[in-house]
């Protein structure tokens, strides 16, 4: 498939505002009084990417997404909306993301997502999607449909 350069519809790119003083910074990465109830989280964890790796290209059926992405380090994001049903289907967007531009992104169902440290050190990502992994209990098959093993693959994500 051809990508085409392009905004992709669903996707929420959510600039962060940091507020500081003497001891430090705070930022607010989601409210509910600001998110939607169907895509509100229902866990957060952290992670952690060593310079030049990637986590990706993946997409999930049924999860959305909130990334935040704060630094330290900076991540060049890649999506491709892979969604036929979707006005924007066949675009791709690129956002270098972090420490120097701190926003949340919501990535809806069916966006093949992925990203790659560009820094020349770790990048840090909390993530709160909308279900758990795993499900309940850890015990359901987990929601992904995996692309970094395939070669042949159209998702393709350079640093």
């Amino acid at each position: 498939m051809n990508w085409t350069d392009g905004k992709i519809d669903g996707l929420i790119v959510k600039p962060i505002k940091k507020y500081s003083d003497q001891r430090g910074w705070l930022a607010e990465l989601f409210r509910t009084d600001e998110i939607s109830s169907d895509i509100m989280p229902q866990m957060g964890y952290i992670s952690v990417t060593n310079p030049g790796m990637s986590r990706g290209p993946h997409a999930h059926v049924e999860q959305t997404d909130v990334f935040g992405f704060l630094g330290p380090g900076s991540m060049r994001v890649f999506l491709w909306d892979n969604r036929p049903a979707s006005r924007t289907y066949g675009n791709k967007e690129e956002i270098i993301v972090g420490e120097d531009n701190p926003v949340v992104i919501v990535v809806p169902p069916g966006l093949v997502h992925g990203y790659v440290n560009v820094s020349n050190k770790e990048a840090m990502v909390l993530n709160f999607p909308n279900s758990l992994y795993k499900g309940k209990d850890k015990k359901a098959d987990v929601d992904e449909v995996r692309h970094e093993e395939d070669k042949n693959s159209p998702f393709k994500m350079h640093g």
